[in-house]
Order: C-alpha cells, then structure tokens, then sequence
C-alpha cells in the first residue's frame, strides 16, 4: 500500500512539473498557473515568509550570485585571517608554529565530520543546511575578535600611546615604557640595571579562543563546498554548468582582495583607536586593530547566508526537467523508487563506490599536493612578502590580496566561456590541468632566485640558526632581554639601540628618533657625532632597494594566478562528472576529508615549523621564547620554496592519471532542453 501512495505522488510530481516546465517556456499554460503548480520542494521562502515576490528569485541565476556572493564573504574571512596573523603573533606573543596549529583547526572539524555531513545533509534541503553551516562561520568571526575585548591591546601598545606612555613612563611596576626607552639603551655604567625579562609572556587563553573558532568554522565550510556545488550542478543544465560556476568562482575570487583590503585598512589604524600612538605604521612595534574588520565581516556573512535559506529545495525548472526525464525512460523510474533511506550501511556502500573510482582518487591526491605545495603561500603570504622584500604588514596584506585579482578573474571568466562554447572532451580538460601544474612547479622554483638584499644585520649566526648580536662592544650593555626594535647606523642593521651600543636618545622634530653615543658604530669614541655621522643611528632597519625584484615576484606571481585559474573549470567539472549524481554531495565531503587528513591539517603546522627555524631573533620572555621578529630571508627563500615545488610536482603526476582515466568519461551528454519539452508535447 505504500508504494501504491508513493508512486501517485511521483505520478502527480511528474504532471505538475511538466506543466511548469511548460508554462515558463510559454506552453501551454500561461505563467500566472505558476504558482498554483509548486511544491513544497520547489518554493522559496520558510514558514510564513513566502510569496509571489520571493519566488521570483527561484533560479539558476539568482543562486549562483549569491552563492558566489557568499563564497566571497567567506573567503575574505580565511585571507582577513591570514592578513592580520603577523598582528596577532606580536600582540599575543605566538610563534608561527603555533600559528599553524590553530589555523587547522576548521580542518580538524571538517575530517571527522565532512564525510558524515555530507552524506545525511545531502538529502535534505541543501540551501537551508548551507545557511546553518554560515552561522557557524558567523561565530567563528565573533570569537577572532573576542580576545581583543577580553584581554585589549595589551600593555606594551598601551606604553606607545599619548594617552598612557606617561602612567607608564612615571609607574616602574609597569614598566613597559621603561623597557622600549630606558631599557632599549645601553646602560653598562655602575649601579645601573639592564633590562629584565619580559614577564608578558603569551597567554595561553586567546590561542585557546582562536583555535575553537578555527574548529567551529569547519562546519560551516564542510557544508558551504560540499553541498552549494552539488546543488548547483543538479539544477544547472550541463551544457551551461561550466559559465556559471565560472561565474560563481570569480565572485568568489574576489573575496581574498576584499579580505586583504580590509585587513590592510584596520591595520592602518592603532589597535585601540581611541588612543593617539606615539609611532607610526612603520615601526615594527606597530599594532594595527586587527578585530575591527572581524565584526564587519559577521554582519555581512549573517545577512547573506539567511537569503540563501530561503532558496527551495529543488529550483522549478531543474525538478520539471528531472521528472520529465524519468517519464520519458520508465528504467530510470523504477531505479529512482528503490532508493534507500539515510543509513549507515547505505553510507558505507557509496565509500565503497567511491574507493573503487580510479579517477575520483587520482584527482583527489592531486589536489592533495597541490594545495600542500600551495598552502604556505596561502597562509604565510604577507610574512613572505613582509620578510623577502620589506613591506609593511598593511602593505603586504594589501598586495596579497589585490596583486592577482585581473589576472584571476580573467583567467576563471576567459576558462569557462571556452568551455561552454566548444564544449572539449574530458581528456583534453585533463591534459590542461596537468599544463597548470608544469607552469605551477615553473613559477615556484623561480621564486627561490627574487628576493630582497639583506642590510647587514650585525652579528653571528649560530648553529641552531639563531643571531648571536652580542659584539665585543656591546657586551657590557646587557641586551638580553630588549625587545627588537631596528636601528640603522653606518650601513648597518643593529636589532636595537642597546645592541649598536647607544646610551642616549634625542627626538626629531618629524617624531623620529635617533641614538648618540654609540659604541658600536664607526667613530664610536668619539664625545659627539652628527645625526648622519659619527656615533650616531637612525630609528628603523636601513632601506633595501628591491623594487625591481619585487616587481619581477609580482609578474610571476600573476602569471601563476592566471593559468590556476584556467584550471579550475575544467577540474570541477571531472570531479563531479566522474561520480554518479546520487554521490556527488558525498563526493565532495570524501575529498574534502582527504584534503583535511593529509593536506590542510599537517601544511600549516609542517610549514610553520619550516619558517621557525629560519628565526634570527625570537622575542624572549622569562620562560621561554614568544614570536619571531627577524627571519632569515636567504634560507628561507630556498627551503620553503623547493618544498613546495617538490609537492606540487607530486600532485602534476597524480594529474597525468586523471588524465588517462578519464579517456571514455562524458562531460556533455545533455540534449537541449525546449528539445525535451517538445518530445514531450508530441506525445
């Protein structure tokens, strides 16, 4: 009896939508019978916010923006993250090591729980699972920007302000004005104390709050990729999927620059800015407020991913086209019918199915090495461009996120629409990722050969890889524990004035500081010096010309932004068609999973330690070590690009693979579809 009932109801379904189908392309039936023929499966809004008005917006079109839209907002929340890391490592006192460790956090969450997500939510409604998953990532904004209200930008910003430099300054338990000015000097005279540890050590408690954030993110990303693109495929026609995921994606692409630019603009601004800093963005002591944008960017994400729960669960036109389809072959019908519930061993079987999928695994573990060859240039882009060619954290956030932007949009946008019109087989899409990854594994290896001069950094380097800046003529000044603040001074890059051996300070009218009486610099016994001569230094490390490197990083950076994005297309579309329809949400979830297990989760954490060990100057405190101030450009120009090359390079072979196996597999078998509604109606 109950199979009776559900074959009426599908024979209703069938009628219903094939008289909508019919009426929206103006046969027989006029479009106002619309709205009298929808079901509940293909109705936008939730509860008593429904109408007229809202299904007006039930379309491919309409989703595809916001889903992009929303993409965009998402993707600026990970690279506003990535933007504002080097702020956060200063201002809580993180090694990059650490830094890594938290951003897998969302990694963590999404391999234990993708695979499952994917697979129950994949059968419910999708848009309405994608908009709860966004609200997760909407918490994850506001828990980024909790330790800035819990613990506020913290005493060593404060000293640097108008405001509190004085409280400071006249309160030696505080003492934190007292170590960037006194206590930076050389004071190797009787009775005079040099400066002691810095007993502001990093707080255990916001590195906790960041990587519970990081975890809950996890959801709302393992539900936004697995499901949006499942369900933009099943309710786009075939022939026109590759223009419009272009288009999503390059709605999407724009989201990096966005998220750059918002970080470069919140950095511009002290960490509390109320306050009036006594130091310009220019000083490395600078802390930008990094938890501005973290407010904006959960505003935005709120709105948008509550319009897109209201999205139905199947657009009008893609369930008249289904249904159709099914009537016209009954063999397709009756292998819909059976279908199982949601169950474990169910699940078990579609792993299974895909195990099995030679093509579906080849490009998994392509993607696998590529994206751990890629991930440090996606985490630790700023730190690279601030180390390698001396920007400024708000610089480097600012050209890391709008550097590539032409290049990329051109490349998605150029890529999809030549696929739509000449509509190339799966092999000669195969073959042009395997060209993507031999240009990849080109530009990174000629990332190792552009970088920056060094300005001398005096001292020795050990062999653990450290800077021993201790000098027969400061070695009296007790420089221990001062923390890293630059000083130039005849050509040369001292860590501080305590290490040039400097033991008096003088103003400028600009605001700028410079250092008499240095021991360490040429002429250095001498009782006076000029400001450009003698004993004296200048506040800051010394200028690097490196604009014309520079350039040439930002050309190949481009021409890599260009050909990825040319790929992408044709990458998603062998990924979705390699699988059958019914597994494609878990699919997605599967290799999602993969990427968590052995890319997302282990390339922060392995790079980040790489980066470590080419620190020359950590920020000491009295137990231990805090975060990393000056690095070896040289050494790690050559290590963490010749990594990254080698898994790139990986990941092109795994691509050749894809590129065999997928020799007799059909990209576009769809016919058009007035030509359906036709057949249908001559019936």
């Amino acid at each position: 009896m109950s199979s009776d009932r559900r074959f009426s109801t599908k024979e209703a379904e069938v009628g219903e939508a094939k008289t909508t189908l019919l009426a929206e392309n103006g046969v027989g039936a006029k479009p106002s019978q619309l709205r009298t023929q929808l079901t509940e499966d293909t109705t936008c809004g939730i509860g008593c916010i429904r109408g007229p008005y809202l299904q007006r917006f039930a379309n491919k079109k309409a989703y595809v923006f916001l889903y992009g839209l929303l993409g965009c907002v998402f993707s600026a929340a990970y690279s506003y993250f990535n933007g504002t890391i080097t702020t956060l490592e200063k201002r809580f006192k993180i090694p990059s090591k650490t830094t890594g460790i938290i951003t897998v956090g969302n990694d963590i969450s999404q391999l234990f729980i993708s695979v499952v997500l994917s697979y129950y939510t994949g059968r419910g409604h999708r848009p309405r699972w994608i908009a709860v998953g966004i609200y997760t990532v909407v918490l994850f904004c506001l828990l980024n920007a909790l330790p800035h209200f819990l613990y506020g930008p913290g005493n060593d910003a404060l000293s640097l302000t108008e405001e509190f430099g004085n409280v400071y300054d006249a309160n030696s338990t505080l003492g934190a004005l007292d170590r960037h000015n006194r206590g930076r000097l050389c004071h190797s005279g009787v009775g005079e104390d040099g400066v002691g540890c810095d007993t502001s050590e990093g707080n255990l408690a916001p590195q906790v709050i960041l990587f519970l954030a990081q975890l809950i993110a996890g959801v709302g990303g393992s539900l936004y990729y697995t499901l949006g693109v499942s369900y933009m495929d099943d309710n786009i026609k075939r022939s026109k999927t590759p223009a419009l995921i272009s288009f999503s994606y390059f709605i999407r692409m724009l989201g990096p620059a966005i998220g750059y630019a918002l970080a470069s603009l919140c950095l511009k601004f002290y960490i509390s800015p109320s306050l009036k800093p006594k130091i310009d963005t220019k000083d490395p002591r600078w802390l930008g407020a990094w938890w501005i944008g973290w407010l904006i960017l959960a505003a935005i994400m709120f709105i948008c991913a509550s319009i897109l729960g209201l999205f139905p669960k199947t657009l009008p036109r893609a369930a008249a086209r289904k249904v159709l389809s099914q009537e016209r072959s009954k063999s397709q019908l009756s292998d819909e019918e059976p279908e199982l519930p949601a169950s474990f061993s169910d699940m078990m079987k579609t792993f299974k199915r895909l195990l099995c999928n030679p093509t579906l695994m080849f490009n998994n573990f392509a993607a696998i090495f590529y994206f751990m060859g890629y991930m440090p240039y996606w985490v630790f882009m700023p730190k690279y461009i601030e180390t390698m060619y001396k920007q400024s954290a708000s610089s480097a956030s600012l050209i890391t996120g709008t550097v590539g932007l032409v290049f990329s949009a051109c490349g998605i946008l150029i890529s999809g629409l030549v696929i739509t019109k000449y509509k190339p087989r799966a092999r000669p899409l195969a073959l042009w990722n395997v060209i993507v990854g031999a240009i990849s594994v080109i530009g990174i290896i000629s990332y190792m050969f552009m970088g920056c001069p060094t300005s001398g950094t005096q001292g020795v380097i050990l062999k653990n890889g450290e800077l021993d800046a201790t000098l027969p003529c400061n070695e009296n000044c007790r420089c221990d524990y001062v923390q890293y603040s630059p000083v130039c001074a005849g050509g040369q890059t001292y860590i501080s004035p305590c290490h040039a051996g400097c033991k008096n300070q003088q103003t400028l009218p600009n605001g700028s500081k410079w250092f008499t009486e240095c021991s360490c610099v040429a002429g250095g016994n001498s009782s006076t010096g000029g400001l450009y001569g003698g004993n004296t230094a200048i506040q800051g490390p010394c200028p690097v010309d490196c604009s014309t490197i520079f350039y040439m990083f930002l050309a190949v950076c481009c021409i890599l932004k260009f050909s990825g994005a040319t790929g992408r297309a044709s990458n998603f579309l062998v990924s979705v068609r390699c699988v059958e329809e019914r597994d494609k949400p878990v699919a997605m979830g599967f290799g999602l999973t993969l990427m968590s297990l052995f890319a997302f989760i282990p390339s922060p954490i392995f790079f980040g330690y790489i980066i470590d060990t080419t620190c020359l100057v950590w920020g000491k405190t009295c137990t231990g070590t805090g975060n990393c101030w000056l690095y070896n450009g040289e050494s790690l120009r050559y290590v963490l690009n010749f990594i990254a090359a080698g898994l790139v390079t990986i990941g092109t072979l795994f691509d050749v693979g894809v590129w065999y196996h997928v020799k007799n597999l059909s990209i576009f078998d769809e016919e058009t579809e007035m030509d359906n509604v036709k057949n249908t109606e001559t019936k």
